[in-house]
């Protein structure tokens, strides 16, 4: 992990139809991992935790997590299943266009050349759903790596990915493939026969081909992914699949000549998820809602122009450009399981649009850099229904049409950095962004377990504001940030409690005893104030340590909405988080590394009655190299084999993370 701020951010030559970054990207909180970060995990989802406060919805990485809670957020103020970070590669969101979760198996890490973590920095070029930050992937643009890789619970895992030159066009050829029989997640006392594993099958592939167009050039891309998993229960399990296209057309900047960029893409995706609900003595589990299919597709087209100016000894970057987006689709689900069957039906889905325009900015002269921009989004929903009828006649027993709603959020953002002396610099930044609900939160319920979770087609979008300063210092052998931030999310979609099991509620039905009812709903107000500890020392030339820390005390305002929350905690949002490491070379062929991660407890509902205790997990990794393009590894994650609480039921049982796992690998440069 590079964490680099004080300086701007590198441009390199690429093949690939894409801009270089921004002049302006220095002057926030950019975090970048680069190849070697990456190499040190087999999923994406784990090597953007080893920024801390990032993770998905739960402590769960995506070898286990339901595709619903893979959205990912960036500062512990609130996350979601959703998310409320935008994920990108290389333009194209990664975001699912129905629940805005992303599934993380689609793009192996051996894959790409580099992340770029944005936390805050507002909307700007961005669009709809960065609200606590962006994710910037960028896909390898040349030479390749296989690995191949066993470890504990029968799990295999295979991914690479090359660049293959035919001429003046360049192939970039990618895939994926890991299977596992996974772990059991209730573990010890609270576990019965209900109790299954965590089993996935998980497959990707893609290809790009980029094609020189005189100054120009244009890539095209297409994707797929699907991976079938359990959910932890006995007839419970999830299946997601996708498909992605691109085209991309880009032109980069020159001292005479404007950079340009126009963008289309297609998304399409489906997943089945089927729920039960537990005996109290976790023996037996009964069908309870079964998602059969979603299917959903997002369109997306953006273009950028931008260009640079020499004014006296300073430089002048802008750039203006506009972007839309359409999301629709549909949950097709049985459920109310009774005398044997389900006898209900339940269709419910809509549209989503979004159209942006922004301008954007930097100036750098000596020391100063100044960044900033504006932008402008409209945003509607619309043909939202949710139809439930009698499975045995046919006769309707809900059938409501959601009216149409719309409206225009503006953002901005506005930094400046000036570097100081002996290796230090100051910056400070102020800015907005929002995110509109996604169709999975304004249209489909859900069920965990007993716990239900109601739809609201009404809900408004989030709306974030923050301002931060940080000092950074940079010496020949490693570096130093703090940074102190306070962030608000005004509208926050919250999952709020409304009802105890057992019991018949309208809408929602039946709640079994030890369960309860949920409603999304824009839940007051969010206020967040953290610190972020950063730092990176080269020792000597054969070691290298790393270490990180995040505390957020985020606390909800419910209003009149909800006055119940009002001075809680969101759920799943610790107050402190923790990371550390290092790499020793060892030897001129073996390279030994650690990783730490701590987090303080965090809560499983909204009510902050459900605790989730404190957890520390340590890593461990030594990498032998055989030649210049062989290498064999062995890992092996938790290594003390820790109780990491990931949810809890309202009965008291716990979920636990993945135990203490041995991985062998081989791993080939190509």
């Amino acid at each position: 992990m590079i964490q680099d701020p004080a300086t701007d951010v590198a441009e390199i030559v690429v093949t690939a139809a894409r801009l270089p970054d921004a002049a302006g990207q220095g002057a926030f909180a950019l975090i970048r991992l680069d190849p070697e970060a990456l190499n040190r995990a087999r999923r994406l989802d784990e090597a953007l935790a080893t920024v801390p406060a990032v993770s998905l919805f739960r402590r769960t990485s995506s070898l286990s997590a339901n595709p619903t809670t893979q959205g990912l957020s960036l500062r512990a103020i609130a996350p979601s299943g959703a998310g409320r970070a935008l994920i990108t590669l290389d333009g194209v969101p990664l975001n699912d266009p129905f629940g805005g979760w992303v599934i993380w198996s689609q793009v192996p890490p051996e894959s790409l050349d580099g992340v770029d973590v944005v936390r805050g920095g507002g909307t700007g070029p961005y669009g709809a759903g960065a609200l606590t930050g962006s994710v910037a992937l960028r896909e390898r643009d040349e030479g390749g790596v296989l690995d191949l890789s066993i470890a504990e619970r029968n799990t295999l895992r295979a991914a690479g990915s090359t660049a293959i030159a035919l001429g003046p066009i360049q192939l970039v050829l990618s895939a994926g493939h890991e299977t596992t029989d996974g772990q059991v997640p209730v573990r010890g006392s609270s576990a019965g026969a209900a109790d299954t594993p965590l089993d996935l099958t998980a497959n990707a592939a893609s290809v790009r081909a980029d094609i020189p167009m005189g100054r120009s050039a244009l890539s095209l891309r297409a994707g797929v992914y699907e991976e079938d998993r359990g959910s932890g229960l006995r007839g419970a399990r999830a299946t997601a699949k996708g498909s992605v296209i691109s085209a991309t057309l880009a032109a980069r900047p020159s001292p005479d000549r404007a950079g340009w960029r126009v963008q289309l893409w297609r998304r399409g995706s489906d997943l089945a998820n089927s729920s039960v609900a537990v005996a109290a003595d976790r023996a037996t589990t009964t069908p309870a809602n079964d998602q059969i299919e979603t299917p959903s597709e997002g369109w997306g087209l953006n273009a950028a122009l931008r260009r640079d100016h020499t004014v006296g000894d300073g430089r002048f970057e802008w750039e203006v450009g506009a972007d839309a987006r359409i999301s629709e689709g549909e949950t097709r689900e049985r459920f109310r399981f009774m005398a044997g069957d389900f006898t209900r039906d339940r269709i419910a889905g809509g549209t989503t649009q979004g159209a942006g325009i922004y301008a954007d900015g930097s100036w750098s002269r000596g020391p100063w850099l100044v960044a900033g921009g504006l932008r402008l989004d409209s945003w509607r929903n619309r043909d939202g229904r949710r139809v439930e009828t009698d499975r045995a006649t046919g006769t309707p027993t809900l059938d409501e049409t959601d009216p149409e709603r719309s409206g225009t959020v503006t953002s901005a953002r506005l930094a400046v950095r000036r570097d100081l002396t002996e290796g230090f610099s100051l910056r400070a930044a102020a800015y907005s962004a929002f995110r509109p609900a996604t169709l999975n939160e304004l249209h489909r319920p859900f069920r965990v377990g007993n716990d239900l979770t109601e739809a609201n087609a009404a809900l408004e979008p989030e709306r974030l504001t923050g301002i931060e300063t940080e000092l950074a210092w940079t010496g020949p052998r490693g570096g130093v940030t703090a940074t102190v931030f306070a962030n608000r999310i005004e509208d926050a979609v919250v999952n709020v409690t409304i009802g105890q099991g057992p019991g018949t509620f309208p809408r929602a039905g039946f709640v079994p005893a030890g369960g309860v009812l949920r409603q999304r709903r824009n839940a007051g107000t969010i206020d967040a104030v953290g610190l972020e500890l950063g730092a990176d020392w080269t020792v000597r030339d054969d070691l290298t340590l790393r270490g990180a820390l995040s505390a957020t005390d985020a606390r909800l305002d419910g209003g009149t909405a909800a006055p119940q929350l009002t001075g809680l905690r969101p759920a799943q949002a610790p107050i402190w988080s923790a990371t550390a490491g290092l790499d020793w070379q060892a030897t001129d062929r073996l390279v030994l590394s650690t990783a730490a991660r701590y987090e303080s407890r965090r809560f499983d509902d909204d009510l902050n009655s459900r605790v989730l205790e404190a957890a520390v997990t340590l890593d461990v990794r030594a990498e032998w190299r055989v030649n210049d393009r062989t290498g064999l590894w062995l890992a092996i994650d938790n290594l003390f084999d820790a109780d990491v609480p990931v949810a809890e039921t309202a009965t008291g049982v716990e979920s636990l993370g993945t135990p203490r796992t041995l991985g062998l690998g081989l791993r080939v440069t190509l």
